[in-house]
């Protein structure tokens, strides 16, 4: 493979790079990057005037959900949707069936991985904390991170007890992996299908509070803090989680978050429809939460986008909202939705951008940083901050559709991908 990107804006926040330039790749690998390069006819040249080439994106919170729920999603068609919506790598999540707390379910779908379809998309399992997710016993830790494990989460549950995350943050803090949790009070969330406020009296549905998030971060923070462990916050949603792990950081603590795109492009208002695809845990909150997640991403308070990615078939969304599951589907739309609730409204420039979707999320889960530079493996995501398209379900890669998105205009889009000696484009 020979290819030559011509005349792209290349940004690269680690290397201090913001140029207009080529960049030829052979064989996967960066031959050279100058301007005015040339290649032979018979090889692959791509104007990308106005495009930005940049690190690859990589999404630390996605739900791949195979082995176990294979009618939701699959590592292949998962992979194929990252991939369509510009990420050259996802973290799967352990809630599946089996559960990831086995060295040989990351076996397996690390080798399920490398037989998809077309293997340009890097999967990286995230083991459980606990036994079954169950919040009691410890998984076994040590193997799983020895097995490939980036880290740990029982995300679609908290762990509950304050001394079992204790012992996890002692214990990932000797393999220097990161505790990922899902941050949910279940005593005062249990049962609850949205936001607690104006809108769930109006429509008399059962709410989860926004200080059910708080309060269990609070709890962690204070562990983290007596641990010296690394804690995320994973999808946090509210003013004052967001304002929690702000103070944190002030204190030097090794605390980090994620924030979805649905958190800083939607409101509970959008529940008024009775829309399924409006049902998430943590679930849409008030105006004033998405403005603080906008602000946090602007100072750096939050650290990381990412999509949690949870797809759910169409029967199982096609019932009352009381009884719909959680979730909602974000890889082929996170980057749009970034670029035009973001960058078009200038709460991040594009090179703060690239750090919330590459470098920061890497730094986090202790990955390679991905290297712009000559003789090295060219991973690039190659975006287009202008192009205008439709949010279409029906186009969609991932096996399932539940999107409260379809028919929105963006702004925005990411075009192609480069990963492994492999390219794939979507102009």
């Amino acid at each position: 493979m020979k290819i030559l990107l011509k005349n792209g804006r290349l940004i690269d926040p680690i290397g201090e790079i913001d140029t207009v330039t080529d960049v030829l790749i052979v064989d996967g690998i960066i031959q050279k990057i100058s301007q005015n390069l040339s290649v032979a006819k018979e090889d692959e040249s791509i104007d990308l005037t106005g495009k930005i080439i940049s690190p690859g994106f990589i999404d630390m919170h996605v739900h791949l959900r195979e082995p176990g729920f294979e009618h939701k999603e699959t590592i292949d068609s998962g992979s194929r949707a990252a991939a369509s919506g510009g990420f050259t790598a996802v973290c799967c999540m352990p809630n599946t069936n089996p559960v990831i707390d086995d060295p040989s379910v990351i076996k397996w779908i690390q080798e399920r991985s490398l037989i998809v379809e077309d293997g340009i998309v890097d999967v990286f399992p995230i083991a459980a904390i606990t036994k079954g997710r169950e919040g009691k016993v410890l998984a076994p830790m040590m193997e799983l991170a020895e097995a490939g494990a980036l880290a740990f989460s029982d995300d679609g549950s908290p762990v509950e007890n304050a001394e079992v995350m204790r012992r996890a943050l002692e214990y990932a803090s000797m393999i220097d992996k990161p505790i990922i949790q899902h941050a949910e009070e279940l005593s005062m969330a249990k049962g609850g299908v949205m936001n607690e406020g104006y809108i769930s009296t109006l429509l008399g549905m059962q709410p989860i509070p926004s200080i059910a998030e708080g309060i269990m971060i609070s709890r962690d923070l204070h562990i983290s803090q007596y641990t010296k462990a690394q804690y995320h916050a994973a999808h946090i949603s509210t003013a004052g989680s967001v304002e929690l792990i702000r103070s944190a950081k002030k204190k030097n603590l090794r605390v980090s978050c994620e924030v979805t795109p649905h958190h800083f492009s939607l409101t509970d208002n959008a529940v008024r429809s009775f829309d399924t695809n409006t049902k998430m845990n943590p679930p849409l909150r008030s105006q004033e939460d998405v403005e603080a997640m906008k602000e946090g991403l602007r100072d750096g308070t939050i650290d990381v986008i990412a999509t949690d990615h949870a797809p759910h078939s169409f029967d199982e969304k096609q019932v009352e909202y009381l009884y719909a599951p959680f979730g909602i589907v974000g890889l082929e739309t996170a980057v749009g939705l970034a670029i035009t609730e973001l960058i078009h409204t200038n709460f991040l420039t594009p090179k703060q951008l690239i750090e919330k979707f590459s470098v920061n999320p890497r730094n986090i889960l202790h990955l390679p940083r991905i290297k712009v530079q000559e003789g090295e493996v060219a991973n690039f995501t190659i975006l287009d901050l202008m192009q205008e398209w439709i949010v279409d379900i029906h186009h969609f890669l991932s096996k399932s559709k539940n999107s409260p998105f379809h028919g929105w205009k963006l702004k925005g889009k990411a075009i192609g991908i480069i990963n492994k000696g492999k390219m794939k484009l979507f102009l």
